[in-house]
């Protein structure tokens, strides 16, 4: 895990070396990610599945061959349940409009997401409610904050048509019981989407182990580049749902009269697919497999670990989530002054910019989450492969000078 493998660490910020930790946000590129990308434009920059020349053939290839990466990485039974995307948000999209389409989803039925959630599975769910008249549905949270799998059981019913939760919180770092998850609502039958987009980086993922019906991720934040993301699909999922974008590699047939469409997995992949995008992540995933992602967990816990242990020593922080539970990377907390009141985390996030350290404020699109935890806005640290103990001492120093400054 050496950041030197990591060329952004080489330019200093404010004169200062960088200390990245908004991890959660999009992660930095390793010089292999890089490499693969002018690789790719430099040899074989070709429209895929189309060309009987070189070039084409050669692109083509490459970017199946990173399908078939990814379908190994997810453990996934067939490439045919590979599905790319532009990111996790594309997924989960193209996931409700397809469901919408199907007519699998009407007036009356339910959808499950919950307290948890990212903007990005609130929001599609809600846009389909809205279109057919089915309601949405929330599993509410303990007061330690996690989430309450017992009121999770009771919601689930005959209307229940689909349960959407995050496999970890963007704002808590909380790793959530998917698992059981999926076997309660498989026991009534219900399919269940695993947003991914936090776990994917930290966590070993195994679709067929978890039996997941869906599951979604971004490789940006995988140490991949920007723009690309997977939508996992059991196969007999996919085979039952309609695509919802039309022309490109999706199409079998057209006539002005009639259209059919293209076997698995590329009906949903409509357009030029980003194979230079597929190619690189494949790079990511290579690169983090090297590694060993049980390795980068363990790693990161002793960071989160150590990082906790220092916050807490600092007066008035408050940490938000039970610090006893294990997380995947991420911390979120306030500064409050002797009487009581709220640093604001921008005026925080400032001042340790100008220390060269990086970290997110704001509401982490989890609006209803920050709500919840009655405050409007967190500062948020979150940990990579790259991170190291110095990174933590010197975030841990900027805080303390942030917090005189602003006392």
């Amino acid at each position: 895990m050496n950041k030197e493998d990591f060329p952004i660490f080489l330019n200093p910020v404010h004169n200062r070396p960088l200390v990245y930790l908004d991890n959660a946000a999009t992660t930095q590129k390793p010089q292999a990610v890089l490499d693969a990308i002018q690789y790719a434009y430099t040899h074989f920059n070709a429209n895929i599945h189309r060309g009987v020349h070189h070039l084409s053939q050669v692109a083509t290839e490459h970017h199946e061959q990173s399908r078939t990466r990814i379908t190994q990485f997810l453990n996934a039974k067939s490439s045919n349940e590979i599905i790319f995307t532009k990111g996790t948000t594309d997924s989960i999209n193209l996931l409700a409009r397809s469901f919408g389409d199907s007519g699998l989803i009407k007036s009356g039925d339910e959808i499950i997401i919950s307290y948890h959630e990212h903007h990005s599975n609130i929001v599609p769910w809600q846009m389909l409610c809205q279109r057919t008249g089915a309601r949405l549905r929330v599993i509410p949270m303990r007061e330690d904050l996690t989430l309450d799998i017992s009121k999770f059981e009771s919601l689930l019913s005959r209307k229940t048509k689909l349960v959407s939760v995050t496999h970890v919180s963007n704002v808590l770092g909380l790793i959530n019981p998917v698992k059981q998850i999926i076997t309660l609502a498989h026991q009534q039958n219900i399919p269940v989407l695993i947003d991914a987009a936090q776990s994917a980086p930290h966590i070993p993922l195994d679709v067929q182990d978890l039996d997941c019906d869906f599951l979604a991720f971004s490789a940006h934040k995988l140490y991949g580049p920007t723009g690309v993301g997977v939508l996992y699909g059991k196969e007999r999922w996919l085979d039952q749902l309609p695509p919802v974008e039309g022309g490109g590699e999706m199409i079998e047939h057209v006539s002005f009269s009639h259209t059919t469409f293209n076997s698995l997995p590329f009906k949903f992949e409509a357009g030029t697919p980003n194979f230079i995008g597929s190619y690189a992540t494949a790079a990511a995933i290579d690169y983090i497999s090297s590694i060993g992602l049980d390795t980068i967990a363990q790693h990161e816990q002793q960071l989160v670990n150590s990082a906790i242990a220092q916050l807490q020593s600092i007066p008035n922080l408050t940490i938000y989530g039970d610090t006893t539970q294990p997380r995947a990377g991420v911390i979120s907390f306030n500064l409050y002054d002797s009487d009581g009141a709220m640093m604001h985390p921008f005026d925080v996030g400032t001042l340790l910019d100008q220390q060269a350290v990086a970290v997110r404020t704001g509401h982490h699109c989890a609006q209803p989450l920050i709500e919840a935890l009655n405050v409007t806005t967190t500062i948020r640290i979150s940990f990579g492969l790259y991170n190291c103990e110095d990174d933590i001492l010197r975030f841990v120093k900027a805080l303390r000078t942030a917090r005189e400054l602003l006392s």
